[in-house]
């Protein structure tokens, strides 16, 4: 948004230190309105002043320079030479006086001798000054201005060359600020000023617009629509004044119709349309007849010539205004061209209406088209305002284009006009904290939160019982204040974050990581420590069966929520592989989402999600430079390296089967008993369908479950343990049991059998074959037997490992291995 400081100054009444422009934008800056550049115009013009060129001769060795005698208001004539084709005697022009410096063409000004004649200055073009893109002469004051200042003025505040333009930046919060008037508040209630805005009367009284159910939709969904009738309008360039308002602004001048609506918009930051009545006429066949605008999504293939030339073919997210069901304009976008305004218009249709932020930003998207019209509707304007943006338009058309008001129809949602918002003292108090006075702490007076919130244009009445005030908030302010606390934000950012007192926290206490903080920390360092890479990925992604959709997505491949962490892992491994990489592991710790059923909230959820494909190896030489996959155990070897920092018991159960691995090779993870998660090998025929290796490898775990079992009391905490003074015993025990039991079952009933001498139990084999008979397979596991307090003898330990062997054979029918 660029602010004129000479337009800012016709709004806002302050006192004149106010408005230094450094200062303006410090206190901007500071306020939120960020300002980005500071254009001084004066700087165009500086050194250049009215000359008047007396005498102008041929000159003698030359035939397209002109030797001139110009008057600049000094003792003694200056001699110029000039190549301008239009110079001549009897005209006033602007002179660039010996040190002049022109930064819109690069050029300082010296002494100079051209073809032998000497030249001490140069008459300018207006493209030396900066006001046109190219210019065939020099200007001539006389036939560019009503006129002409004093011979020997500067010629700058003549162009309007003795203002300064601040660049801002908005956010998407402050739609009010992509209006004069709305920093014009936000400068009054930053330096205490009062704003002065031009009074607008009712155009005229509006009349019910008659709408399709369509239209009425999609009107009501946004606010307003309203169309003001003109007659005798006379199309002409615009008067001085305007078409500088507009270049500072960085806006074109077209005509005076035009150039007003882009006036009231920079002014109120509503925008406006015209539309050329007599055209509208021809479309539709006999008179232009209100009751024939519609407002409705465009049909897939339609075509629109737009105000830019440009034909645009339109699909459903396109919001177009009808008129006889044909489109007439990209509704807050942009205008067609065969109804836009021309030099022959004499009658108009003014357009002001508020259209839905989702529909526009939609519409400018389908056709990949932003303007400064649609950047406002996208922040969403207040309905309120908009037909006092509609009357200043008419005025303005009536004063400078002999317009005049035939009627106005308008259409708009039922309003239920908003509740004051309370703020209470207290609230106030004790979240900003006192004001530093004279060095002095004390509270923010009542009278200095009244005047802040009353430069906004709020309405403040005291309320004893709430012991604060109730607050109207206004229209141009909707958007962003609609709570206490956004009220308490606005005091202080106005009074200046500066100016409250610091509290810091008594006693002042180090902080430090939350226990889950310190234990998703080691599961990351563990995870890496294994050889696993972690990756990000966008939470956003296309869409798929159960997918939860965004309202408003910015592009159609990321418009849904993940569902799940591995599919962009397996992209991630397949990418690497064909980028001649031998292998990836990677994990990803992130969030899926899940719609719930029967309308309620999405569900999300924290996984861990890793992938191992291919090899990682440093070294070759153990399989003789070939190239060699982890087999199942060795990969999931990995993920239990990977969480022995976190000292969990990880139990592999037998899974029922998951859709995208391997039926076979496939475990559930249990962590303190509970399912967690699953590891597996990648299903065969998604691996040949993803150009994966068969030895490609997934696990799943349930981060929440996980870090709560790894932050258990005592469960990093290391117990200490003497070393052993006496020796152990081993004893290994082969059993033949179904194999459907599971050696996790197995050694579980071991620890619990072989207490309190038992000390350690490892499984050392497992074998199925013809042997052992079908249904069947031998386990072998490795019992280590120790008692602290003295050697055990054959005896002690015989009796101890039957009793193991008895618990097994009770509970799992196990019978020793001959």
């Amino acid at each position: 948004m660029r602010v004129s400081l000479r337009w800012l100054e016709e709004l806002v009444q302050v006192d004149p230190g106010a408005l230094a422009i450094e200062a303006l934008a410090e206190r901007l800056s500071i306020a939120g309105f960020e300002v980005e550049e500071i254009e001084d115009l004066s700087a165009r013009a500086a050194g250049v002043v009215v000359g008047f060129v007396e005498q102008r001769d041929p000159h003698p060795d030359a035939d397209k320079l002109s030797v001139c005698r110009v008057n600049v208001g000094a003792a003694e004539l200056l001699q110029i030479v000039c190549g301008a084709a239009n110079v001549k005697a009897g005209i006033h022009v602007p002179v660039a006086l010996i040190g002049a410096t022109l930064p819109a063409v690069g050029l300082t000004i010296k002494p100079a001798e051209l073809r032998g004649v000497a030249s001490s200055g140069m008459i300018c073009s207006l493209q030396e000054l900066g006001l046109a893109e190219s210019s065939e002469g020099i200007a001539i004051l006389d036939e560019l201005l009503e006129a002409v200042p004093a011979i020997g003025t500067p010629v700058g505040p003549s162009f309007g060359l003795d203002d300064q333009v601040l660049e801002l930046a908005i956010t998407a919060n402050r739609p009010d600020g992509l209006s004069m008037q709305g920093i014009a508040r936000e400068v009054a209630a930053l330096s205490g000023g009062r704003t002065r805005f031009p009074a607008v009367n009712e155009a005229a009284p509006a009349a019910p617009l008659a709408v399709t159910p369509e239209a009425k939709a999609a009107i009501e969904a946004g606010g307003l629509f309203s169309v003001t009738a003109l007659s005798g309008v006379t199309v002409a360039p615009s008067p001085a004044w305007l078409r500088q308002r507009l270049e500072r602004a960085g806006v074109r001048s077209i005509n005076n119709v035009v150039d007003i609506t882009n006036l009231v918009m920079l002014e109120t930051g509503q925008p406006l349309h015209a539309f050329d009545r007599e055209s509208l006429a021809h479309l539709g066949g006999g008179a232009a007849d209100p009751a024939r605008l519609g407002l409705r999504q465009a049909h897939r293939g339609e075509r629109l010539t737009t105000l830019d030339g440009e034909e645009r073919t339109l699909d459903a997210e396109a919001l177009v205004v009808t008129y006889t069901d044909q489109p007439i304009a990209l509704a807050g976008v942009i205008g067609g061209q065969g109804e836009a305004v021309s030099e022959a218009t004499t009658a108009i249709w003014l357009e002001a209406a508020v259209f839905a932020p989702q529909a526009v930003r939609r519409s400018a998207r389908s056709v990949a088209l932003r303007t400064e019209a649609s950047s406002r509707f996208e922040k969403g304007l207040p309905p309120e305002a908009t037909l006092a943006a509609s009357d200043r338009a008419v005025a303005l058309l009536v004063e400078l284009a002999g317009a005049t008001v035939e009627g106005r129809w308008c259409h708009q949602r039922p309003g239920a006009g908003r509740e004051p918002l309370p703020l209470r003292r207290d609230a106030l108090y004790n979240l900003l904290g006192p004001v530093v006075v004279d060095g002095e702490e004390e509270d923010l007076a009542d009278e200095r939160i009244e005047t802040t919130l009353e430069a906004l244009g709020c309405r403040l009445e005291s309320d004893d019982e709430l012991e604060g005030w109730r607050v109207t908030v206004p229209p141009s302010r909707a958007m962003d204040l609609q709570r206490e606390v956004d009220l308490i934000e606005e005091v202080a950012r106005l009074v200046g974050y500066d100016h409250f007192a610091a509290h810091l926290p008594d006693p002042l206490v180090p902080g430090g990581l939350e226990p889950a903080q310190q234990a998703e920390r080691r599961l990351r360092r563990g995870l890496c420590a294994a050889g696993l890479q972690e990756t990000c990925h966008f939470s956003l992604v296309e869409g798929g069966d159960g997918r939860i959709p965004l309202a408003n997505p910015l592009l159609a491949d990321y418009g849904h929520l993940r569902d799940n962490l591995h599919e962009e892992l397996l992209q991630a491994a397949r990418r690497n592989l064909q980028a001649s990489q031998p292998g990836f592991w990677g994990f990803e710790i992130g969030h899926v989402f899940q719609a719930a059923s029967e309308g309620g909230a999405p569900v999300e959820r924290p996984l861990l999600v890793g992938v191992i494909c291919g090899e990682r190896r440093g070294e070759r030489w153990t399989s003789s430079g070939k190239p060699r996959h982890p087999d199942y155990y060795e990969a999931r070897g990995v993920l239990q390296a990977a969480l022995d920092p976190l000292r969990l018991p990880v139990e592999d159960r037998p899974s029922s089967g998951i859709e995208r691995l391997h039926p076979g090779r496939v475990a559930e993870l249990a962590i303190e008993g509970r399912p967690a998660g699953w590891f597996g090998q990648l299903h065969p025929a998604l691996a040949e369908e993803m150009d994966l290796p068969a030895a490609t490898y997934l696990f799943q775990l349930d981060l929440p479950a996980l870090l709560t079992a790894a932050t258990r009391r005592n469960r990093w905490q290391p117990a200490f343990a003497p070393f052993p003074t006496v020796p152990s015993s081993e004893r290994d025990l082969a059993l033949v049991v179904p194999s459907s039991v599971s050696a996790a079952s197995l050694l579980s009933a071991i620890r619990k059998a072989g207490k309190p001498l038992l000390e350690q139990a490892e499984l050392v084999d497992r074998f199925e074959g013809s042997q052992v008979g079908e249904g069947f397979c031998s386990q072998a596991f490795r019992l280590r037997y120790r008692d602290p307090a003295r050697t055990l003898t054959d005896e002690v330990v015989e009796g101890a490992h039957q009793k193991v062997r008895q618990a097994l054979e009770k509970q799992f029918n196990a019978q020793l291995r001959s």
